[in-house]
């Protein structure tokens, strides 16, 4: 358990120096590295990549937390925006667990493959969303709240990568658009957390430590170091070249979707 909860404080290190780094959640980033730590461990495939899903989606609820009270903090959130993306969120993000659940292991893994081929695809040819004049409706946010949290809670992220482009699109300001996407990440991962908490209990295949689809000292080890070594990322990330962050961050992503892949 020591060698575990060592590895674990040396993975949230690695995790928040780069979610600091390329300025995303750390959802891309632990998700990948928690797998890599469990095949070490010879955690069952059958359940590992649910267990990695569910303990980022776990550690997002510590560090979202602090991430979306800074942004209330300043002014940064649209309020009225999350209360109209709360209800599809929150049953987006419980739907995209079961369907988590639903998956086997390896299934799942290429999903997750994929989606990181997709983001890496988007970081090199991708444009930057044209802002919006008019907010859609009710229904229109309720629905890509859905998707949002759908998305989000099965594979482990915060939601910015789907949350930001559509927000800017409703009108928002990319300050006001990451202050509402830090919250809207909040109860996506407490909701989607609590779920694959739920889902697992009792399943004879989980390793020790799990409770659930959450490896709590995972989740403890992760949490100690992210956010402080987050930090230092951000410091780097402001010294190097906007071109260099993103085409490096689209590189590891690559990397890592197609060792999924393979």
């Amino acid at each position: 358990m020591l060698a575990s909860l060592v590895s674990y404080l040396a993975l949230g290190t690695a995790a928040g120096f780069l979610a600091g780094l390329y300025g995303v959640g750390g959802g891309l980033i632990i998700v990948p590295s928690l797998m890599t730590v469990f095949a070490l461990q010879q955690v069952s495939g059958e359940v590992a990549m649910h267990v990695a899903v569910g303990t980022s989606l776990a550690t997002i609820v510590i560090t979202g937390a602090s991430s979306a009270w800074g942004h209330f903090r300043r002014g940064s959130i649209r309020r009225d925006w999350l209360v109209a993306l709360l209800p599809g969120l929150v049953m987006g993000a419980v739907l995209g667990v079961f369907v988590a659940g639903a998956l086997s292991g390896g299934l799942l893994g290429t999903l997750f493959g994929v989606f990181l081929l997709l983001v890496a695809a988007k970081l090199v040819l991708g444009r930057s969303p044209k802002a919006g004049r008019q907010a859609p409706g009710r229904g229109s946010m309720v629905v890509a709240g859905g998707v949002i949290g759908g998305v989000s809670a099965l594979f482990g992220i915060g939601g910015g990568t789907l949350s930001v482009p559509w927000l800017i699109r409703c009108g928002a300001s990319m300050t006001q658009a990451v202050g509402t996407s830090a919250a809207c990440g909040l109860p996506i991962a407490l909701v989607g957390a609590v779920t694959f908490i739920a889902m697992g209990l009792g399943d004879p295949r989980l390793p020790d430590g799990a409770f659930g689809f959450v490896m709590l000292p995972a989740l403890l080890g992760i949490a100690l170091t992210s956010v402080p070594c987050a930090r230092l990322g951000v410091r780097l990330a402001h010294r190097l070249p906007a071109r260099v962050l993103k085409l490096s961050f689209a590189l590891l992503l690559t990397v890592v979707g197609l060792g999924f892949l393979l």
